[in-house]
């Protein structure tokens, strides 16, 4: 009798089990099985990037070599869990896609999709301590993107040629 209860308390466990994976795949809805994989461990604290990859990604991003920085920092965190590679990949999108003249809006679209991931995922306000950095919080970048997104008069300002990039 007690082994009937028992198996039936696993089953009913197992059951719950299940559905809260279920759920949780249909919130976040992970598009590879590394997202999945990345997603579980991070819920349970055992996520980690390949601080390797991360390294090689930052050498890049300081070298001006963006799209082999976002390969890098791809490979580092290939679940997008944790926040400071994706405030890279971010801000790689941003320095890219900076002009003095204009922006490309697709880089700035791409850039702006990534860093509201990196908030998404973050534990509280995400804040990068780089010197090399011009922004250092998620929100100073956000707010930058957005910027650039927007067309307005003051586009068309002569002394916009004289702007810095951050």
């Amino acid at each position: 009798m007690a082994n009937a209860r028992l198996i039936r308390l696993a089953g009913a466990t197992t059951a719950c089990l299940y559905a809260a994976f279920i759920v949780w795949v249909y919130v976040n809805q992970p598009r590879t099985m590394a997202q999945v994989t990345g997603g579980v461990a991070s819920t349970v604290g055992a996520y980690r990037i390949d601080q390797a990859s991360f390294d090689d990604g930052l050498r890049s991003f300081r070298g001006d070599r963006f799209p082999e920085a976002r390969a890098s920092f791809e490979r580092a965190d290939p679940a997008q869990r944790d926040p400071r590679t994706q405030f890279y990949i971010a801000y790689s999108f941003y320095r890219q896609g900076f002009g003095h003249v204009y922006n490309d809006d697709a880089l700035f679209r791409q850039g702006l999709e990534v860093i509201n991931r990196a908030i998404a995922v973050s534990a509280g306000q995400l804040v990068v301590d780089d010197p090399n950095l011009g922004m250092h919080s998620a929100d100073e970048l956000k707010a930058e993107l957005e910027r650039g997104l927007v067309t307005e008069l003051d586009d068309l300002n002569p002394l916009k040629l004289l702007r810095v990039r951050k």
